[in-house]
């Protein structure tokens, strides 16, 4: 589905009687697919053509990483269950769906103030196996399949001498980006989803046991990440992504409420509540880094078909990119 025409940043916001920045109804009333209507099927078949090698790459951290989840969120929990005296095993798992990597649904975070998420539902709305846009959607419409598009912040910082710790807060910001995609000569589409490295599964990875343990209670403590201001989210909404994630575990700037964000604007509230844009958090980045560099080449074929959870929040990525 197509709106008849895409509106301007400054359009936003398009129902008047909501939140700062949404869009919505752009979809329709009963739209609960948000920015995943730009995965239409000739951009999806032109995503194949990046297709060149057959090379896959996994973007799933395991399950069990980190191994400490931050916010009081439950570990990862995995149990064998022998069924003796046969030779057969079934297993049992326990996860968060936060805990590592994710897809955002559109009811995991909501605008604060209005207490509205995408599309103006509320809380009362949801129950745990059905009910207005659950995670599933996503599976049920073939998932979160397309262009995708590495920028590697992490690795351009490196280059150019920069260092920030991916566990303290601190921007990355918007001039930084534009400036890795004019280096690279990285061509924007509509419909891409965009993806970017700043180098916290790298630092995490280095990082002693005692020190993974000690993550979550950290001081000072906040999250490196993408910075939330006008101009960043214009040119998230002007590029026209059909999602966006990166291997932090906030994707923006960290935390969302901090006093350098203003408490209406946040990539959180505007990209999942505003637009219906997912955003992919603690995506393992590592290898495709690498691989694109080598190939000085940053597009790839993303499929990418989060759990059909009825009504869920989020859920792991189950993500290949192919060159």
């Amino acid at each position: 589905m197509s709106p008849p025409r895409f509106p301007s940043f400054d359009e936003l916001p398009l129902d008047t009687s909501g939140p700062p920045g949404n869009a919505w109804g752009l979809w329709g009333p009963d739209d609960e697919l948000g920015r995943l209507n730009l995965l239409t099927p000739d951009v999806v078949a032109a995503a194949a053509s990046e297709i060149q090698e057959g090379v896959r790459i996994s973007l799933d951290w395991p399950l069990n990483k980190p191994s400490f989840p931050t916010f009081g969120r439950q570990p990862f929990h995995h149990e064998i269950l022998n069924k003796a005296p046969m030779t057969m095993n079934d297993d049992a798992i326990s996860i968060n769906t936060q805990s590592s990597t994710q897809w955002d649904g559109f009811r995991h975070y909501g605008y604060q103030r209005a207490k509205q998420f995408y599309q103006g539902h509320t809380q009362d709305e949801f129950s745990n196996d059905s009910g207005p846009i659950g995670i599933d959607t996503f599976s049920n419409s073939g998932g979160i399949i397309g262009r995708g598009v590495l920028v590697d912040w992490y690795g351009w910082a490196q280059k150019h001498e920069i260092s920030r710790s991916a566990f303290e807060t601190g921007a990355i910001h918007l001039s930084e980006i534009k400036a890795i995609v004019e280096e690279n000569s990285i061509q924007l589409r509509h419909g891409d989803i965009l993806f970017i490295r700043t180098g916290f599964t790298a630092q995490y990875n280095a990082l002693s046991p005692a020190e993974q343990a000690n993550l979550p209670n950290r001081q000072p403590g906040g999250l490196l990440g993408f910075e939330a201001t006008r101009d960043s989210m214009r040119w998230l909404w002007e590029n026209r992504f059909a999602a966006v994630a990166s291997d932090a575990m906030g994707f923006e700037r960290g935390p969302a409420t901090g006093p350098y964000n203003d408490p209406d604007l946040s990539v959180h509230q505007w990209a999942l509540a505003g637009w219906g844009m997912p955003i992919g958090e603690m995506f393992d980045l590592e290898t495709l880094a690498e691989k694109c560099a080598a190939r000085g080449r940053w597009s790839f074929f993303l499929c990418s078909v989060p759990l059909k959870i009825p009504g869920g929040v989020a859920s792991p990525g189950n993500a290949v990119a192919i060159l």
